[in-house]
């Protein structure tokens, strides 16, 4: 749970998951938990080698679709019907266990970060609150002496007081977003006055100015809402994140399918990779891969014939 929290305040996405059926022998145990990263890091404990891969790629997938889910690992037809919308992943290891496993994602809500102390910026924290996000209103001096986290919103509504300058601190931290409110005047002005600075092209392309929907000739409280409803449409299409999150996705571990019993395993060395005619096996325990070795030919053939 410390692990949870501390994902929590990064803006972290991750995947719990709970083990709430068992049958032996399986090294999971009913009401155990793990935590599931993005990225396929594993805090926890589920299951033994057969099931903790599967869990992994069903829990990166319960993340990108943002829906639970209730999955049944072990042989289905063992257990005759599975209820409509449970999950089954036939799990053929040595142990004969199975396991039903409640998989949850921890979507965390954005975090603000508004820059100034106008009227507007005030207004547009106060709003973000109501919505339930995490919002924090920042004078200009004070703005980067805290670290900024990749998922970050930064808003600069300095509004003439050393915008430039704030602007420039808030692209160089790469969070996630970051809106200049400005007109398109002004606006340009400054991202001008940066790239003449020395600004890379890279960091100020990602500068969303003017921020917020274009309402017109509107007051300070309408800003904000202007600004939280352009927010909430990103938010919505899943365009507010981090700005590097193609990162997370190459660091999600290859995975591949034992030939032997048809559990999905890491391709790595914890996957007891072996070696024949040129191609590397991988397996969920020693009991596959010596079964393997015996006859890699009838294995590979079953394969083949599965797939055609």
């Amino acid at each position: 749970m410390e692990r949870a929290s501390e994902l929590a305040r990064r803006g972290e996405k991750f995947a719990l998951a709970t083990v709430v059926w068992r049958q032996g022998p399986s090294s999971g145990q009913q009401g155990a938990r793990a935590i599931v990263t993005a990225d396929g890091e594993i805090d926890g404990w589920i299951g033994g080698a057969c099931a903790e891969p599967v869990v992994i790629r069903e829990a990166q997938r319960v993340i990108a679709e943002g829906e639970p889910e209730l999955i049944l690992l072990g042989d289905p037809e063992e257990f005759g019907h599975v209820p409509e919308g449970m999950v089954a992943v036939p799990m053929a290891c040595q142990s004969e266990g199975a396991l039903q496993l409640y998989i949850e994602p921890v979507l965390t809500t954005p975090h603000l970060l508004v820059v100034g102390r106008s009227p507007m910026a005030t207004t547009l924290v106060d709003l973000a609150s109501v919505l339930g996000w995490r919002a924090e209103l920042i004078p200009a001096q004070e703005f980067g002496a805290d670290p900024i986290d990749p998922t970050d919103i930064v808003i600069v509504a300095t509004q003439g007081h050393d915008d430039e300058d704030t602007l420039e601190r808030a692209v160089r931290a790469e969070p996630g977003f970051v809106g200049l409110v400005a007109s398109h005047k002004r606006g340009e002005a400054v991202v001008g006055y940066l790239a003449e600075r020395g600004v890379p092209a890279g960091l100020l392309d990602r500068v969303r100015v003017p921020v917020g929907l274009d309402l017109g000739h509107t007051s300070h409280t309408e800003i904000a809402v202007a600004v939280l409803a352009e927010l909430v449409a990103l938010k919505a299409t899943g365009e507010l994140g981090p700005a590097h999150a193609e990162s997370s996705t190459e660091a999600t571990p290859e995975t591949v399918i034992d030939l032997v019993c048809g559990m999905t395993v890491a391709a790595d060395e914890s996957g007891r990779p072996f070696h024949h005619e040129g191609t590397t096996y991988y397996f969920c325990c020693p009991g596959c891969r010596a079964t393997f070795v015996k006859d890699p030919a009838k294995y590979i053939e079953e394969a083949t014939v599965n797939a055609d």
